[in-house]
């Protein structure tokens, strides 16, 4: 008797509570906790979008190249190891010569005439002159003969010799530009008049001087210079 009002009683208990709650047609969603993270609902992979290739149907910004071309003067004044020479001669035409390179291949200046030409005074015998041979062979290595010529004049002395040049050059065969060797009143001024190695001269492709280097000259300089405007 007890056990059957038990059931009646707890039969009219849950039809109560189920009216008053009711039926719901989705479950809720969870609330994330704090600290909790969501993926986006479409999914996307963020880096994959990051790395993807732009869509040609959206123009894509470009980046103009604005960067002026250095000047002499501003590479003169962040110069270091070497000095400017033979000021004097900056704008003039650029004396003209022949000499013979160690192949025994004739050299007039003038023929280069439409390329720019780096014109090297050295000798074996000089320190900062072998430290810039790695930097003329890059040159000659990134600008085409086309548009650049590279002579390099060693003057003959008591210590220098056309041999001693030979040996040198094939005890290097990455030299890769061409070698002179010349008497010192071989050639006219400014270049009989120099005393201090190495000295370079930038000439133009019109045949003028643009620029002249005394001493150790770094690649980037050389590069600078043969870029910069006048």
């Amino acid at each position: 008797m007890i056990r059957t009002k038990f059931v009646i009683w707890f039969g009219l208990i849950a039809l109560i509570a189920a009216l008053f709650v009711g039926c719901k047609d989705k479950p809720q969603s969870a609330t994330p906790e704090p600290n909790s993270v969501t993926k986006p609902q479409n999914n996307i992979d963020v880096n994959a979008s990051v790395n993807a290739a732009p869509n040609p149907a959206v123009s894509q910004p470009t980046k103009a190249n604005t960067a002026p071309k250095p000047t002499i003067e501003n590479i003169v004044a962040r110069r270091w190891g070497w000095n400017p020479a033979y000021i004097n001669w900056y704008g003039k035409m650029a004396p003209d010569f022949t000499v013979t390179d160690i192949t025994g291949k004739s050299h007039t200046l003038s023929q280069y005439k439409g390329k720019t030409v780096l014109l090297i005074f050295w000798a074996t015998w000089c320190g900062p002159c072998r430290q810039e041979i790695p930097s003329f062979i890059e040159i000659r290595k990134n600008i085409s003969e086309d548009k650049l010529a590279m002579l390099a004049i060693s003057y003959i002395d008591f210590r220098s010799s056309t041999e001693g040049v030979k040996k040198f050059v094939a005890a290097n065969p990455i030299i890769n530009y061409t070698i002179i060797t010349a008497e010192p009143d071989a050639l006219p001024s400014p270049y009989n008049s120099i005393y201090s190695i190495p000295t370079t001269f930038f000439i133009n492709p019109d045949g003028t001087i643009k620029f002249v280097t005394e001493g150790l000259t770094p690649l980037p300089h050389i590069k600078a210079i043969l870029d910069a405007e006048q």
